[in-house]
């Protein structure tokens, strides 16, 4: 029997690095640097949605916005459809853009306070240059009925908008140009736990009727298991662990990651944690620890840890880790 020839992914990043300059303290100002996003490697398939988790300050919503280019990359490549877009123009960069969309994590930060929902939404069909007249308001409107509001909010400011309206109207402000994929950085964390819910379930229903691909950052344990097909583990800027959802919650294999997993809120006040919860806060980036980046934090580390970067290893399908002591 033939086997099939794996698919390309739509995004592909290949040791991906960003680095923050910063100015040193000092009569010397010695310059220091912000090592945000190391060696970062990561393979997104069409229709896929991954969740990104970590602590504050692993990275996540940086390597967000460099995987769209709002932010370049130090070094690395960034290859979207078989393209590396790193070595993109602005001119050449601009149908990519396009193609590629980020649903912000501030519902009313995000939305110009002057502009009605009808304004907010076409003017990125203005920029593209998608639609005009009747056919403009249209689409407007059908954007937003697929994200669960109607005409009449056409011409509402966002103050008069609750903040789920408002993150619905950003969504169909990324949804406009009819994107593949859609950079999600905590879309959910400023709202209301009884509002959650219903933009996870939007964003899972646009997944599936529209076969968006999605990386979905986020640090609520929960809201990434419901909606991810896989996780990525990040700490420190380095990626700790990759595994389908499912996997990844029942057998988590990195320290960390069982550590995250142990700090989380448990639904079922029967259940016992049997892994011990995370200790001490994440260290600067600007002088991470040598090796192991995790090491000052994890309980099983030992001498050797402090000497060696731990590679991304398979453990099982589709299940990788980077620890040398399992």
């Amino acid at each position: 029997m033939t086997q099939m020839p794996p698919t390309r992914p739509l995004v592909r990043l290949a040791g991906l690095n960003k680095h923050f300059p910063v100015k040193g303290r000092g009569f010397g100002r010695t310059k220091e640097t912000v090592k945000a996003v190391n060696d970062v490697s990561l393979d997104i398939q069409k229709g896929e949605i991954i969740g990104l988790v970590g602590e504050s300050g692993s990275g996540k919503t940086t390597l967000g916005r460099v995987v769209l280019r709002l932010i370049e990359p130090t070094s690395g490549s960034i290859e979207f459809d078989g393209v590396d877009i790193t070595k993109l123009d602005g001119r050449q960069m601009r149908e990519y853009r396009r193609r590629m969309q980020i649903i912000f994590q501030d519902p009313f930060g995000s939305l110009n306070p002057r502009f009605t929902a009808e304004r907010l939404i076409g003017e990125a069909l203005d920029t593209h240059k998608l639609a005009r007249g009747p056919q403009r308001r249209e689409r407007i409107v059908e954007l937003l009925e697929k994200t669960g509001l109607s005409a009449d909010h056409l011409t509402r400011y966002p103050h008069e908008f609750s903040g789920g309206q408002r993150q619905r109207i950003g969504i169909a402000r990324a949804l406009a140009v009819d994107p593949q994929f859609i950079v999600a950085d905590e879309p959910v964390s400023a709202l209301d736990v009884s509002i959650q819910a219903q933009v996870v379930n939007l964003l899972q229903d646009l997944k599936r009727d529209l076969g968006l691909t999605m990386l979905m950052i986020a640090h609520d344990l929960g809201v990434v298991e419901y909606i991810s097909d896989r996780v990525v583990v990040m700490y420190l800027g380095r990626i700790m662990e990759v595994a389908p959802a499912r996997t990844l919650y029942a057998n988590p294999v990195h320290p960390y990651t069982q550590a995250l997993l142990a700090a989380a809120p448990v639904p079922d006040p029967t259940k016992v944690r049997q892994r011990s919860a995370l200790q001490g806060e994440i260290p600067s980036p600007i002088n991470p620890p040598s090796g192991c980046v995790f090491r000052t934090r994890c309980p099983i580390a030992a001498p050797e840890c402090a000497q060696v970067v731990p590679p991304l290893e398979a453990v099982g399908p589709g299940h990788l880790k980077a620890c040398i002591r399992r």
